[in-house]
């Protein structure tokens, strides 16, 4: 069964990298531009991973999170924080609005899929 992956990045280039690493590991992908953006193209499907930057306009990955986790089919489902912030206060405030892990820009393919693999069964 293919897999869905929703990514959220206000750059567009950054959304097909991933999108391209993601669909080269057999995932399905959906793309939003803002964290309001993912909401309206996720209503209604099923979703199996979801990253997302944390610097966005309009809804940030934060509120992202927090908005996601709030949902019954979202609740246990991974959400990775992309980004370029590394500070731990960052770290902290993502975790406790229920971000599952934290991948520094920019990134190794690679090291992308090995941390997928790790939250994606």
């Amino acid at each position: 069964m293919t897999k869905t992956a929703l990514i959220v990045d206000d750059s567009v280039s950054m959304r097909q990298m991933v999108a391209f690493t993601l669909k080269q590991a057999g995932f399905q992908v959906i793309e939003g531009g803002n964290g309001k953006e993912a909401l309206d193209r996720v209503k209604g499907q099923k979703v199996e991973l979801v990253i997302t930057d944390l610097n966005m306009p309009i809804m940030d990955g934060i509120s992202l999170v927090k908005e996601l986790r709030a949902k019954p089919d979202f609740k246990f489902t991974p959400i990775l924080l992309l980004t370029t912030e590394s500070q731990d206060t960052k770290k902290q405030e993502g975790r406790a609005a229920g971000a599952t892990g934290w991948i520094v820009k920019p990134f190794q393919p690679d090291a992308l899929l090995k941390v997928v693999a790790k939250v994606v069964p």
